[in-house]
């Protein structure tokens, strides 16, 4: 059974001369796991539509333990990404997420929709390489059914404070009045609060039209990959190259 769609590859394996196995994020199928025979054959049709971090218009034939790419056509290209190591690495990071938490064999649509907005901005440096992942880690979540429990404070009722922590395991917001100091806290500023809130619940494309000092960003930024970190269950190895990225 043929199936045309369209998806980014996310991670690719070479094999032996010419072709390549895939994982790619599609709008029908979700991730899938693609053979691509010839794709690595400059006078392959398949060559650049293939390459990681490649968003194409894809034919796919079910085999027997994977999908078998049968045409691809390129719509865009996000590996220029890799001319800076930090938006590199973060690009890896966006992708690796994705395969975790994005299911087989289910519509995607949102998720690809959220990757290649946060590739596209990536690419363009119109924000920061932190700035991206975080957007990208808090989104996953929300659309994961995950919605960070941010409306006010879990003791007392308390919108706003100058300080307030968010317990990223269970999913709660505390006040400084309230915390005893337990559970698994992230501090945020007035400012980092007042970003986590938009970011959840913003529509999709303006979830990058938020100004915050560099210091909440920092804050929501940990806060943000403690959450994802205590709800997926795992660590992404990719994230261990993007740490950095909070000594600004």
């Amino acid at each position: 059974m043929k199936t045309n769609t369209e998806g980014l590859v996310l991670r690719e394996y070479i094999s032996g001369e010419n072709n390549r196995f895939v994982t790619v994020l599609t709008k029908e199928l979700g991730i899938v796991d693609c053979y691509a025979k010839g794709s690595k054959s400059l006078k392959g049709g398949k060559s650049s539509a293939t390459q990681l971090l490649s968003y194409s218009a894809l034919s796919l034939f079910h085999g027997r333990s994977n999908y078998i790419i049968d045409e691809a056509e390129s719509i865009a290209s996000f590996f220029n990404v890799a001319k800076d190591y930090d938006r590199y690495c973060v690009s890896q990071y966006l992708c690796e997420l994705a395969i975790q938490m994005v299911m087989e064999d289910t519509p995607a649509e949102k998720y690809l929709e959220l990757l290649l907005n946060c590739l596209h901005v990536l690419t363009n440096g119109t924000r920061s390489p932190l700035t991206v992942k975080l957007v990208y880690e808090i989104r996953m979540m929300v659309l994961s059914g995950v919605m960070p429990n941010i409306v006010y404070c879990s003791g007392c009722g308390c919108y706003e404070a100058d300080t307030m922590y968010f317990d990223y395991c269970d999913n709660k917001l505390i006040c400084s009045a309230c915390t005893d100091g337990s559970g698994k806290l992230a501090r945020l500023s007035r400012g980092a609060l007042f970003a986590l809130r938009y970011i959840s619940l913003s529509e999709p494309k303006k979830i990058f039209s938020f100004r915050v000092s560099e210091e909440s960003l920092v804050q929501l930024s940990y806060c943000a990959e403690s959450f994802v970190i205590a709800h997926n269950g795992r660590e992404c190895y990719s994230l261990k190259s993007c740490r950095h990225l909070r000594n600004i």
